[in-house]
Formats: C-alpha cells, structure tokens, sequence
C-alpha cells in the first residue's frame, strides 16, 4: 500500500511540475510573443510584469504543490536534489516545445540536444544509489 502511495504521489509530482513549467515558460517568455504579434507592443513594462505575476501565480499553485506532495520528508519519493534536477529537466523539455511553437524561427541546435543529454546525465547521476 505504502508503495503504491509513494508512486502515485511521484506520478502528481511530475504532471505538477509539467504544468506548473507551461505556466513559468509561458509567464517568462509569452509576452515576447504577444509582443510580437502587436497585441502588446505598446504595453508599459509595469503592465507586462503584471501579466506576467498573473501567469506565474498559477506556476506557483501547482509548483508548491509538487514539491509537497513529492518530497519525501512528506512522504514523497524524491529527494531535494531529486525534485530540482526533475524540474530543471522538464523546464528544458517544457521550454523547447513551447519555444518551437510559439517562436517558429527558433530552431534547436545540436549544440542543445548535447546540452539536454547532460541534463538526463545529471538525473540518472542524482537517481543513483
């Protein structure tokens, strides 16, 4: 029972870190694109940092959230250092998805495809026993 526990709340953990990481990527770099688009251009920047604490009020409620239900000083499977590498890694895969899409002409690199396997490197090192 214990372990079936520990694996649903790690399984919340990481469906909250994804989400809460479309929040962050869209609160950090979507007004670029509705800057872009016109739709803000002519925003004073007090306005877009509002925008963008709004946006990133909804990252922190599902950011806080992981991190409670994941750690494993409440239960969780993850150690600190655990849950920061996971969210480092879904924050790069996150952000290179959105990027794409929302700024088509910014193309991945294999420079950035090395750098991410450095990334997994550093999950599997963490994960180590």
């Amino acid at each position: 029972m214990h372990s079936n526990y520990n694996e649903m709340n790690g399984l919340y953990t990481i469906l909250l870190l994804i989400l809460s990481n479309i929040f962050m990527t869209l609160a950090w770099y979507g007004h670029l694109r509705l800057q872009q688009s016109g739709f803000s251009s002519n925003w004073p920047l007090i306005i877009v940092i509002a925008f963008s604490w709004l946006i990133a009020f909804f990252e922190y409620c599902c950011q806080v959230p992981a991190n409670r239900l994941g750690f494993v000083g409440n239960g969780g499977p993850f150690s600190l250092v655990q849950l920061k590498v996971i969210q480092e890694c879904i924050s790069l895969i996150v952000f290179a998805v959105i990027a794409n899409f929302l700024f088509q002409n910014q193309s991945l690199h294999w420079n950035h495809a090395a750098a991410f396997l450095c990334l997994v490197a550093a999950v599997y090192f963490v994960f180590m026993k």
